[in-house]
């Protein structure tokens, strides 16, 4: 039998299409709560921000955005914001293209948050389901990694590392001239981490979350 994506939908979207189109699928158990931050909670892995294009523009306006996204990049989760609507939405707002673009720049270049686009709420459903599988195939074991493949002792650590939440070369490698080996790394503790150069305290609680916590499984 298949395992289940486990949706928890914030209950002030009880009431949207979006809710209705993800009961709808045989694959999706939806679970219905006031959710503290973002919209959607997604396989107990992610924090999903849904705003159609009218609700982005008014939540520039008032700083809410900022705060939303603020408090989203802070969050242990992952965390993305999903824009649902079409170019003619854009078109009617009263806000110019390039403040929404300043503004979707500072979400995901600056904050580090991806923003995705869907349509319209039967997409947007479809983009949650999407999300949830890849985590599942995450929490499995069942992404691989293509590609490149280390020769020496030192580019296999700065591989294995890589594959740390949010660990790039420049991470990985500062990491691994910290600590000498790649036990030591996962062993360190989110205080030392953060001492790292370049680790700040969300990869350190990625990194731990990863190393430390027991799958979770559903169904």
């Amino acid at each position: 039998m298949a395992t289940k994506t486990i949706v928890i939908a914030d209950d002030r979207e009880l009431c949207t299409d979006v809710v209705q189109h993800l009961r709808a699928c045989p694959d999706c158990e939806v679970m219905v709560r006031r959710l503290p931050l973002a919209d959607y909670q997604i396989g107990g892995r992610m924090l999903l921000e849904r705003k159609r294009w009218p609700d982005l523009v008014a939540s520039i306006v008032d700083g809410r955005l900022f705060r939303q996204a603020c408090r989203l990049a802070a969050s242990a989760l992952h965390a993305v914001v999903l824009l649902e609507g079409s170019e003619e939405d854009i078109a009617e707002s009263a806000m110019t293209r390039e403040a929404i673009q300043g503004a979707l720049i500072t979400v995901s270049v600056i904050l580090g948050i991806p923003v995705l686009r869907s349509r319209d709420a039967e997409e947007s459903a479809r983009v949650m389901l999407y999300a949830g599988r890849q985590l599942g195939g995450v929490i499995s074991g069942a992404v691989t990694r293509p590609g490149y493949r280390p020769k020496s002792k030192r580019s296999v650590q700065l591989h294995i590392l890589q594959g740390l939440p949010t660990v790039g070369p420049f991470r990985a490698a500062r990491l691994l001239d910290r600590y000498g080996t790649v036990e030591a790394v996962l062993a360190a503790g989110a205080q030392n981490l953060i001492c790292v150069p370049g680790i700040g305290k969300r990869t350190a609680e990625e990194i731990r979350w990863a190393v430390s916590e027991a799958p979770v499984r559903y169904g």
